[in-house]
């Protein structure tokens, strides 16, 4: 262990943040270790790993504890309601209360999967912003087809900002979130030619309004195909934005992790 925490990313490479990271989860079972060395090999000095479900809070907290670079963010993501039960909001306060984490998350709403019932997830969606309210707190949002009801309820609760995760709404919604104080979060699927809308927003936006992101293992970027993505990708997202922004890799580096800094208040 003590070779794991004593790493430290390369004081030649620029210095990013991954502000979503599933390490803890089950496909980086045979090679974490080795996972994580690589990212923080090339630059990648921190990693936000967000919870999805009462059941996994030990399994995130476990990965923080092994690795220095991983900060934990607690929540009961809207794809799960079939293990969510109402009784374990008071399981998440009780967890930021024993391990303070830099976000709620991840949280949200989902309009692409079917069969997933909108009224338990607007419940879970609202109770969860009360919290990040409560202990002002950040909130990481899933929002695959979701942004404008997202947003109907962050203009009734007044969170501490957050970031809207995988972002890929419109360039209107993205003004909306922007407005309320939260970050867009750009991934592997931007890396994609044909993905026309997301390449146009990375152009678009202000870059004080993007923050980077892998998603590990899920949304691999193209030169990975439909392989398993790890955190260890994000220098070379970021390489894919600055070519498109026309900028040094290096700007790009620190202005995102700049704005997750802020955002999260790091020091």
């Amino acid at each position: 262990m003590a070779s794991l925490a004593s790493e430290t990313a390369s004081s030649r490479a620029p210095f990013f943040i991954d502000t979503h990271c599933h390490l803890d989860a089950a496909e980086f079972d045979v090679d974490r270790d080795a996972e994580y060395a690589r990212a923080v090999a090339g630059g990648v000095g921190l990693q936000i790993v967000p919870a999805v479900s009462r059941d996994n809070f030990a399994a995130v907290a476990a990965t923080c504890a092994r690795y220095p670079g991983c900060l934990p963010a607690w929540g009961l993501h809207p794809m799960l309601l079939d293990v969510h039960r109402p009784e374990h909001l008071a399981d998440l306060r009780a967890q930021i209360e024993a391990q303070r984490p830099v976000a709620v998350g991840e949280i949200g709403l989902d309009l692409f999967v079917k069969n997933l019932d909108y009224a338990t997830q607007e419940f879970f969606y609202v109770e969860q912003l009360k919290i990040a309210k409560d202990y002002d707190l950040p909130v990481l949002l899933h929002c695959r087809k979701a942004n404008d009801e997202l947003l109907k309820h962050l203009r009734k609760i007044g969170v501490r900002g957050g970031i809207a995760h995988a972002f890929n709404g419109s360039p209107q919604q993205a003004d909306a979130f922007i407005k309320l104080g939260f970050k867009l979060g750009f991934g592997g699927a931007f890396t994609w030619p044909r993905a026309n809308n997301l390449r146009r927003l990375a152009v678009y936006l202000p870059l004080e309004a993007i923050v980077l992101e892998t998603d590990s293992p899920d949304i691999p970027p193209v030169w990975i195909g439909r392989g398993r993505n790890a955190p260890g990708e994000l220098p070379r997202i970021a390489q894919t934005l600055a070519e498109l922004r026309g900028l040094d890799v290096e700007a790009v580096a620190a202005a995102t992790t700049r704005n997750a800094r802020e955002l999260f208040r790091l020091d």
